[in-house]
């Protein structure tokens, strides 16, 4: 496999106002092509007390390829994460280093990484990003704990619902696909009042399918109608039969799970048919007013979609993560890197519980962990699934505001 593209963390950090994982930190980063390895140190102070003894986390990102654009950001956030760790002790007083490897959203090379992290002993991994190449690692993961030798797996981002239940030590810091459906239907139930909805969605897509899915199940028990549920292909880019036939039905809002660039697509083409009225999403419309034009913004106002946070939230941890994440990368902190940043320190927490990072004893406190992140207040349930309150958004000429947030069930 080829070397990923690499980070090494500067070892000297100023001490700044960020209230992260564990206390105060910030950081800058240098980038090195031909190193596997992201070192992050603490201050020369922390170093001497760790006395070179370090605990080892492995990361699997997408660096390169289609996915990077995900990975990249997960990743920035854990290194963030990582940083402000070792400001404040380390990982049990031990120096905390990433081993990040570039899977390139691919089954066989994420398999293939996490093979040479474990050979390596790491502690934990935190992985994967895209959903296919998370449920084959936390498959894996999952056998290898069942045998008696495994190791804490969490993915950042992973949606489908299948990735948690393989095994006990597979978590995710993030909703599952099903749980943006059931929010959004309860949100267009609730406080949208509305009684009439269709449903578009990418019938090739495993995330639109199953939002779409769980959208119409909980939407038709609360007594939604649903009086269209249009697909489309994965290389479709003229949606307007689908959009004139949904306009005909006169609903109160059209349910859209889908990415970005899609929904910017769905989104235009709507608006030129004349249909004026709301659109919902989920996670995946985050940065649609990136791809659009300022004269053509306007296309997703009265549009409303749910995310893991709101990048302008006046929470304290919020908005001191926001302000460190651009001073470091120099561009906003996505919903990936606000994730990658709770993985990273949900690990680090539950192991300073546990006294250890014996596997057994870190999963354990994982299970019983209650931790305040950037995307929320999180336990877990059973399956290793986060509960936490949902934030939905509302887009309205080029900006997005917090509409209101729907508590954890």
């Amino acid at each position: 496999m080829k070397k990923m593209l690499a980070v090494i963390l500067m070892a000297a950090m100023m001490v700044s106002t960020f209230s992260g994982c564990s206390g105060n930190g910030s950081g800058e980063t240098e980038e090195s092509e031909n190193s596997t390895t992201a070192s992050v140190e603490s201050s020369e102070e922390a170093s001497e007390e760790t006395s070179g003894e370090t605990v080892t986390y492995g990361v699997l990102a997408p660096l390169t390829g289609d996915a990077s654009v995900y990975g990249i950001s997960t990743s920035n956030g854990i290194k963030m994460g990582a940083e402000d760790i070792n400001e404040n002790g380390g990982v049990l007083g031990k120096t905390l280093e990433l081993e990040v490897m570039d899977e390139k959203a691919d089954i066989a090379e994420a398999t293939n990484a996490y093979n040479a992290l474990r050979s390596q002993e790491v502690s934990a991994i935190i992985g994967d990003v895209t959903s296919k190449p998370a449920m084959a690692v936390a498959e894996i993961a999952a056998e290898e704990y069942a045998d008696g030798d495994g190791i804490p797996v969490i993915t950042p981002t992973g949606t489908t619902p299948d990735i948690t239940p393989n095994g006990e030590n597979i978590f995710r810091a993030c909703y599952t696909d099903p749980f943006q459906g059931k929010a959004m239907a309860t949100f267009a139930a609730e406080n949208l009042g509305a009684t009439k909805v269709a449903v578009m969605y990418n019938t090739s897509d495993d995330y639109s399918t199953g939002i779409a899915n769980a959208f119409v199940e909980t939407a038709e028990e609360k007594g939604i109608e649903i009086v269209a549920n249009e697909g489309y292909g994965a290389d479709d880019n003229d949606f307007k039969t689908q959009l004139t036939k949904i306009q005909a039905l006169n609903p109160d809002a059209i349910m859209v799970p889908d990415y970005y660039n899609n929904v910017a697509l769905i989104a235009t083409q709507a608006r030129e048919i004349g249909y004026d009225g709301v659109m919902l999403g989920a996670d995946g419309w985050d940065g649609v007013l990136n791809v659009l034009d300022d004269a053509n913004k306007s296309v997703v106002n009265n549009c409303y979609f749910c995310n893991h946070f709101f990048i302008n939230d006046t929470d304290e941890k919020v908005a001191n993560f926001v302000k460190e994440y651009k001073e470091t990368y120099g561009e906003d902190p996505t919903a990936f890197s606000a994730l990658g940043y709770d993985a990273v320190c949900i690990l680090d927490e539950a192991t300073e519980k546990a006294g250890s990072t014996d596997p057994e004893a870190v999963v354990a406190a994982m299970q019983e962990l209650e931790y305040d992140g950037v995307t929320g207040h999180i336990t877990f349930d059973e399956n290793g699934d986060p509960i936490k309150d949902v934030a939905i958004l509302k887009l309205e000429d080029g900006a997005v505001t917090l509409e209101t947030k729907l508590a954890a069930e």
